[in-house]
């Protein structure tokens, strides 16, 4: 009998220990009250700003669901909405001072727990392509929330 832990089930908790860390890490760092949804956010953020049914859709979300994160990370301060330049209608979402600090402290984070890890390159090429493996596609660039 094979007493190792299921394959799915090892990955699934490795990504909780990274998450787990991460935030910690951040939370230490002055941001303490990130919603689970939000890293989603913040990268698709960070390429720039969004109207929310852009958000929306890059995040394979309702309008009504990823409006209610966006209010959220507004009241905590991590996004603002801008009015668009011709249609006054359209509202962008933007990171806000305050959100791209934590995406640049996620992001430090990042790099930091990777270049901690046992051959850092061969488990990323190892990631990397059984992503691929799973869509059959090119990596996305975003994920949408679980």
């Amino acid at each position: 009998m094979d007493d190792r832990i299921d394959f799915g089930i090892l990955l699934g908790l490795a990504f909780r220990a990274f998450v787990d860390e991460m935030h910690a890490d951040l939370a230490a760092r002055g941001f303490d009250d990130l919603g689970r949804s939000y890293g989603y956010v913040f990268r698709v953020l960070g390429d720039g700003d969004r109207s929310l049914s852009e958000l929306a859709a890059m995040l394979g979300m309702t309008l009504p669901g990823a409006g209610k994160i966006v209010d959220e990370m507004e009241r905590r301060r991590y996004v603002e909405r801008r009015p668009d330049r011709v249609d006054r209608r359209v509202k962008h979402i933007a990171l806000s001072r305050r959100g791209r600090a934590a995406l640049a402290a996620a992001r430090a984070f990042h790099r930091d727990f990777e270049e901690r890890l046992p051959d850092p390159s061969r488990l990323r090429r190892g990631l990397e392509r059984l992503a691929g493996q799973t869509t059959g596609e090119p990596l996305p660039v975003y994920l949408r929330p679980l």
